[in-house]
C-alpha cells in the first residue's frame, strides 16, 4: 500500500462549506408554517411557585398556545441520570434530575416555568412578558461551605441536606507516608465557575410528518443517537420514527452533550401536538443560565515530600458545586479526583469529594471536565514544594515522573469508566525536555529574566505537566462504502462541532483504501444514516470513531483485494490498492478502478456466493477496553504591568503526546483553541453570583472573553507514545490545550511579580484580585 494519509498535515475537507456560508446550522432550518417558542424563566434562584397566570399571554395576537408544567400531563417527568456513579465503597449519591418546566418550586435562576408558542419569536417574547408568575422567594444556597451547615436552606427538601454525593477513595497508606515526610505542603485552593460561551447557542427545530408518522429533529447536540433514542421512548414512538440531525455546530465544548435539556424535550412534543414545525433558538442571555456550566471547586489539599523532593503521598478533601440538579452523575468531580495524581508516582493517595447542591445552573462537563481542578492542585503543590525545598520546579517534576518501564500503570482508585484508573502508556521526560528547549527555560532564567528585571520589568516563566484520560467507551461505529463512481463514503453516528472529523475520518479510510482524502465523503450526526453511537465528548472522536472507521475500511480493503485478485487472475498477496485502483504489484497494465470493483460486487444478475455480501461495504464497531492516557507540558513567559496588573503573554509553548498523530495540523488547531479557552478561564472569565443566586454579569459586556489581541501565538510540538489499546495507536487531544492553563498562569504570574509571600491559589484571576493578593502578601 503506497497511499500515505495518516500523519499528513491535510487541510480540512469541511472548510470550503463553512467559509462560503454553505454549511447548515440549526438556525438555518426554515420550514413552511413554522412557529416559534419563547420560555418564561425564573427571576429567582430559589422560590416556591404560588401560581402562574397565562390568560393575558394567551390573548396576545399571534399566540398559538401557552403551557405550564400542569399542561404537560404525564409527559412531565424528571430527566434521566446520564452517567450512574461508579461502584466505590462508602459512596453516597442522591439522584435529582431536571424537569421540563418547574412545578411547585424553582431551583436556579433561569429555570423554565412556562413557554409561549407564537407565529414569530418576537411575538412569543412579547407574550412571555405577559405571563404572571407569583413567586414566594426562599433563601438561596450559593456558598459551598455554608450549604452544608446545619439549618441551611435546602435545594431539595426530601434529601435532608445539600449533600449531593460523597466519594472517598484511597490508595496506599497516606498517614504512614506523612509520618515519613521531611516536609508537608498544605493549602486551600479555589477554582471558580465559568461558561463555555460557544459562538453558536443551543437550538432545536422539530417537524412531525403525520402522513409518514415520522418526527425529524434538528438539534445542537453532541450526542445525536442517544437523543434520538431518548425522544422515541419519551414520545412513545419507535426509534425508526425519529430522525435526529446534528448538523454543523458552532462549538460544543461539553455542555451540548447534556441530556435532556428542557427545550430538547418540549420542542418535539409541541411539534407533534400542534402539527406544525416548531423552532427555538437560545439567545445569549439565556445561554448564561440555561446552558450548563462548570468549574466551581474548593480543595483542602496537602502533599508529603522527602527532602530530595520525592512525593510520598497526597491528601485532598474537596467540595464540588453540582448546581441545582445532578443529571451527569459524578463525572466532573471524579475526573478531578483522578487527574490530581497527574503524571507522577503517587504511592499514597487519600481523597474525599463532596458534591453539593446549590441554587445555580446545573454543572456538567466543559472542555477539561474537572481535570483542570486536579491539575491545578497537584501542580501548585509541586511549585510550593520546589520553593520550600530549594529545588528547580522542573527538576521536582522530573524526579517524580512515572518512568516508561512503569507502564501500564494502575493507580488503583476508580475512574469514571467504573474501572481502576489505568495509564496505558507514556514517556514524560522527552515531553518535558522538548518543552524546556522550545520555551528557552534555562536561557530565560540565566540571562533574559535578570536583564529585564534590572530594567524594572516584571517578567516570569511557568511550566506545568498534565495527563488526560481520553478515548473512553462505550463504543462508536462506522460504515465504509466504495461507490460505483470510485468515491468512498464514511458514515458514523458521532456529531461534529468543529473538531475536523470530516477530514480525520477521511484520512483513516483513505489510507486503508488507497484513495485521495478528497475522494472520501464523511457523513456524521444523522440518525437515519447511522443508527448506533454514543457521541462526541471526552476527547474520544478520533480514538473511538476513528478506530471504527479503520476496522470498517480494513474490511472493505480485504473485500476489494479478494475481488480484484479473482477478476485479474492474480494471488491476493500481489494486489495493492493505490491511486483509486486495485492492481498487481509491479504490473502497471493489470489493474481495475475501485468503482468498477464496486459494480462487480453488486451484480444485477446471478447469485451472491454463500458467505459473502454484495457491495464494497462494511460496518464495524469499536469499543475500547479502557481509555487512553494522553499527556503533555505547557510553558509560557509573561510580563505583568505593576501599575495595572494586566498580564501579557509573551510566549506560549505546548508539547503534547496524543499517541499516533493522524493530522498534526488539526491537532495544532485543537491545542490553539484549548489554550485560548484556558487563558479565558484563567484571567478573563468569571461568573459572578450574589448572595441571592443572581448572576450579575450575564452578557459579553461584563463576562469577558479573550480576543485575538489577547491570545498569543501558540507553538506546538509533538511526541508520540503509541497507545497499545487500539489499532491506530491514537489518544485524544481535544481538551489538552485547556486543562493545565490555570496552573501555568498562576505559576508564571507569581514568578513575574516575585513578591515575597505571594501565593496564587485560586483561578480565575483578574487585575483587581491580583492587586489584592499582592498587597496582602506585601
Amino acid at each position: 500500500m503506497t497511499t500515505q494519509a495518516i500523519g499528513e498535515r491535510i487541510k480540512r475537507n469541511e472548510d470550503p462549506r463553512l467559509l462560503t456560508g454553505q454549511a447548515l446550522f440549526v438556525d438555518d432550518v426554515a420550514l413552511p408554517e413554522m412557529v416559534h417558542v419563547a420560555f418564561v424563566r425564573s427571576q429567582y434562584a430559589h422560590a416556591r411557585l404560588a401560581g402562574i397566570d397565562v390568560a393575558e399571554a394567551k390573548a396576545h395576537p399571534g399566540v398559538l398556545a401557552v403551557y405550564t408544567a400542569e399542561d404537560l400531563g404525564d409527559y412531565w417527568q424528571h430527566g434521566p441520570l446520564l452517567v450512574p456513579p461508579p461502584p466505590v465503597a462508602g459512596m453516597i449519591f442522591h439522584q435529582r434530575t431536571q424537569v421540563p418546566l418547574a412545578k411547585g418550586k424553582v431551583r436556579h435562576l433561569g429555570e423554565p416555568v412556562a413557554l409561549v408558542v407564537a407565529v414569530s419569536r418576537y411575538v412569543a417574547e412579547d407574550a412571555a412578558e405577559k405571563v404572571f408568575v407569583d413567586y414566594d422567594p426562599l433563601p438561596a444556597v450559593v456558598d459551598l461551605e455554608k450549604a452544608l451547615e446545619p439549618g441551611a436552606s435546602l435545594v431539595h427538601e426530601d434529601v435532608g441536606s445539600n449533600l449531593a454525593a460523597f466519594v472517598p477513595q484511597k490508595k496506599g497508606d497516606y498517614a504512614a507516608a506523612r509520618a515519613q515526610a521531611d516536609v508537608v505542603i498544605r493549602r486551600r485552593f479555589w477554582y471558580d465557575r465559568g461558561a463555555s460561551a460557544a459562538i453558536e447557542n443551543r437550538g432545536v427545530v422539530a417537524q412531525w410528518d403525520h402522513r409518514a408518522q415520522k418526527l425529524t429533529v434538528w438539534d445542537t447536540t453532541q450526542a445525536p443517537i442517544p437523543i434520538r433514542n431518548g425522544l422515541a421512548a419519551m414520545l412513545a414512538l419507535s426509534e425508526h420514527q425519529v430522525r435526529l440531525v446534528a448538523p454543523f455546530i458552532g462549538g460544543g465544548f461539553g455542555p451540548k452533550i447534556m441530556m435532556f435539556y428542557p427545550e430538547e424535550v418540549l420542542i418535539p412534543w409541541l411539534a407533534i401536538r400542534l402539527g406544525r414545525p416548531v423552532k427555538w433558538i437560545e439567545d445569549r442571555q439565556e445561554n448564561f443560565y440555561a446552558t450548563t456550566q462548570e468549574r466551581g471547586q474548593l480543595h483542602d489539599a496537602e502533599a508529603a515530600f522527602t527532602k530530595d523532593g520525592i512525593l510520598l503521598g497526597v491528601k485532598d478533601s474537596f467540595l464540588h458545586d453540582t448546581g441545582a440538579y445532578d443529571p451527569y452523575g459524578l463525572t466532573v468531580p471524579l475526573n478531578s479526583q483522578c487527574t490530581l495524581m497527574g503524571p507522577y508516582r503517587v504511592p499514597a493517595y487519600d481523597s474525599e469529594l463532596r458534591a453539593v447542591f446549590t441554587n445555580k445552573t446545573i454543572v456538567t462537563p466543559y472542555r477539561g471536565a474537572g481535570r483542570q481542578h486536579g491539575v491545578f492542585v497537584i501542580e501548585r503543590l509541586m511549585d510550593l514544594a520546589a520553593k520550600e525545598l530549594g529545588i528547580d520546579r522542573t527538576e521536582i517534576r522530573r524526579r517524580n515522573y512515572l518512568r516508561p518501564d512503569e507502564f501500564p500503570h494502575d493507580h488503583v482508585i476508580i475512574y469514571q469508566d467504573f474501572a481502576p484508573l489505568y495509564y496505558d502508556s507514556g514517556n514524560y521526560e522527552p515531553v518535558l525536555d522538548q518543552t524546556l528547549e522550545r520555551i528557552g527555560y534555562h536561557h530565560f532564567l540565566r540571562e533574559e529574566q535578570p536583564r529585564l528585571r534590572a530594567a524594572g520589568r516584571k517578567v516570569g516563566i511557568g511550566i506545568v505537566a498534565y495527563v488526560e484520560g481520553t478515548g473512553i467507551g462505550p463504543f462508536e461505529g462506522a460504515r465504509v462504502q466504495v461507490q460505483s463512481s470510485g468515491k468512498v463514503t464514511v458514515v458514523t453516528g458521532v456529531g461534529t462541532q468543529g473538531q475536523g472529523h470530516f477530514t480525520v475520518l477521511a484520512q483513516v479510510a483513505a489510507e486503508q483504501l488507497g484513495v485521495e482524502v478528497a475522494d472520501v465523503d464523511v457523513v456524521t450526526g444523522d440518525s437515519d444514516q447511522f443508527h448506533w453511537g454514543t457521541g462526541t465528548f471526552a476527547s474520544r472522536g478520533a480514538v473511538v470513531a476513528g478506530n471504527a472507521v479503520h476496522e470498517a475500511a480494513k474490511s472493505v480493503r480485504e473485500k476489494a483485494i479478494r475481488l480484484a485478485a479473482e477478476h485479474l487472475g492474480a494471488a491476493e498477496e500481489t494486489i495493492e490498492l493505490a491511486g483509486g485502483r486495485a492492481g498487481v504489484v509491479g504490473e502497471t497494465g493489470r489493474s481495475i478502478a475501485l468503482g468498477e470493483l464496486a459494480k462487480l460486487a453488486n451484480p444485477m444478475r446471478g447469485a451472491v456466493k454463500p458467505g459473502t455480501e454484495p457491495g464494497l461495504e462494511s460496518t464495524r464497531y469499536f469499543g475500547p477496553f479502557r481509555g487512553a492516557t494522553a499527556s503533555g507540558c505547557h510553558a509560557m513567559i509573561v510580563e505583568v504591568d505593576p501599575e495595572t496588573m494586566q498580564v501579557k503573554v509573551e510566549k506560549y509553548v505546548v508539547v503534547h503526546d496524543c499517541g499516533r498523530v493522524i493530522n498534526p495540523l488539526l491537532v495544532d488547531g485543537q491545542v490553539h483553541g484549548g489554550v485560548a479557552q484556558g487563558l479565558g478561564n484563567a484571567f478573563y472569565e468569571e461568573l459572578v453570583f450574589d448572595d441571592n443566586g443572581q448572576l450579575l454579569n450575564a452578557s459579553f459586556m461584563d463576562f469577558l472573553l479573550p480576543t485575538a489581541l489577547d491570545v498569543p501565538r501558540v507553538e506546538v510540538g509533538h511526541e508520540e507514545t503509541v497507545s497499545p489499546l487500539n489499532a491506530l495507536g491514537t489518544k485524544g487531544a481535544g481538551e489538552a490545550g485547556a486543562i493545565p492553563v490555570g496552573a501555568l498562569f498562576a505559576q508564571a504570574v507569581e514568578d513575574a511579580l516575585a513578591v515575597p509571600g505571594l501565593e496564587i491559589l485560586e483561578i480565575p484571576l483578574k487585575p483587581g484580585r491580583l492587586w489584592e493578593l499582592v498587597n496582602k502578601a506585601g
